[in-house]
């Protein structure tokens, strides 16, 4: 039911609850309904592949590894989008491209304050990436750090605008493409205009038939997973760890979903990464051909969002300050 796409090998290389600003979901889906489909050459004028192209090309690369005993990155593969492939076992069979003892790092939910720089301290300290799914609104509240898990070299895709549960029957279709199409302006907007890679997964791996395939028909690949750690049900980091391995030594190799949203996966993730390392674990990066093309009408309802007055998130100490006692 997949149109699979080229897979490029190079060398070496909780959740959060929606809130009340989806109720203006009804207006962006009247808004849906009516906007005429853009004509292909409208939606991509001359100039557009060599800005896109140019986009692409900005995201610094990764820093030089100071530490000769890390995990390190086995290498990267460069992923076509076309036609919306989809990865990870537990939901896609056909792109089986992960060699034994490889894995890929994913984490979903971000950005968010404290876990997710955590998370990007020990990637950094054991010199490996990950592809981060960011919640559109998360992207919105935290938009500096959406940028150090991008400057940072790790590949930012998305996860809807609010976490939203697609397979809801209450939403309806134009809703379920507001939540995608959101989403992806709103990184793009966090990202300072950047584009993300056109890398989706849905909430909770539930996946609506239709919106799988209007994905393909957005070249936005689909990521579901091979095993996942469970990290939000966790009690604890060591819970972490253990069920990521009981599966893992299990399967030999695969796609690991967790969510830098949760403290305990920040917590279990250093030794997490000690642990892929002695295991004899590769961990491969996943870049895209091209970015997503975001939706010229969300980008600008986007910024209308954006714009609105919101509450000050200085930390206390800049803006109360104990001048007599």
């Amino acid at each position: 039911m997949r149109v699979a796409a080229g897979l490029i090998v190079a060398g070496s290389v909780a959740g959060f609850l929606a809130m009340s600003m989806f109720s203006s979901g009804a207006a962006w889906a009247q808004a849906q309904k009516t906007a005429a489909a853009p004509a292909p050459a409208a939606a991509a004028p001359a100039p557009a592949p060599a800005a896109t192209q140019a986009v692409a090309q900005q995201q610094p690369p990764r820093a030089p590894c100071m530490n000769p005993e890390a995990l390190g990155v086995g290498r990267t593969v460069e992923i076509d989008t076309t036609g919306g492939p989809g990865f990870g076992f537990e939901h896609f069979k056909e792109l089986d491209f992960l060699r034994d003892h490889e894995v890929v790092l994913t984490f979903d939910d971000g950005p968010w304050p404290e876990n997710t720089p955590a998370v990007l301290k020990a990637l950094a300290d054991q010199c490996t990436t990950g592809i981060f799914f960011s919640i559109g609104k998360h992207a919105t509240y935290y938009p500096e750090i959406l940028k150090q898990v991008y400057n940072a070299g790790h590949t930012v895709g998305t996860h809807t605008w609010s976490h939203a549960t697609l397979t809801n029957k209450k939403l309806t279709e134009d809703q379920r493409k507001d939540e995608i199409e959101r989403g992806i302006s709103a990184v793009k907007w966090a990202l300072g205009g950047v584009s993300p890679a056109p890398f989706f997964r849905f909430p909770a791996l539930q996946h609506p038939p239709e919106m799988v395939t209007y994905l393909g028909t957005r070249n936005i690949g689909i990521f579901s997973c091979d095993l996942d750690s469970f990290d939000f049900k966790a009690r604890n980091a060591q819970q972490v760890i253990d069920v990521t391995f009981k599966k893992l030594d299990k399967l030999g190799k695969g796609i690991i979903l967790m969510h830098d949203f949760h403290k305990h996966t920040a917590e279990a993730l250093p030794e997490l990464l000690r642990r892929l390392k002695a295991g004899g674990y590769k961990v491969v990066a996943m870049r895209a051909k091209a970015p997503v093309q975001s939706l010229p009408q969300y980008d600008e309802d986007l910024g209308k969002i954006a714009k609105l007055p919101t509450v000050s998130q200085r930390p206390v100490s800049s803006v109360v300050t104990t001048v007599a006692e």
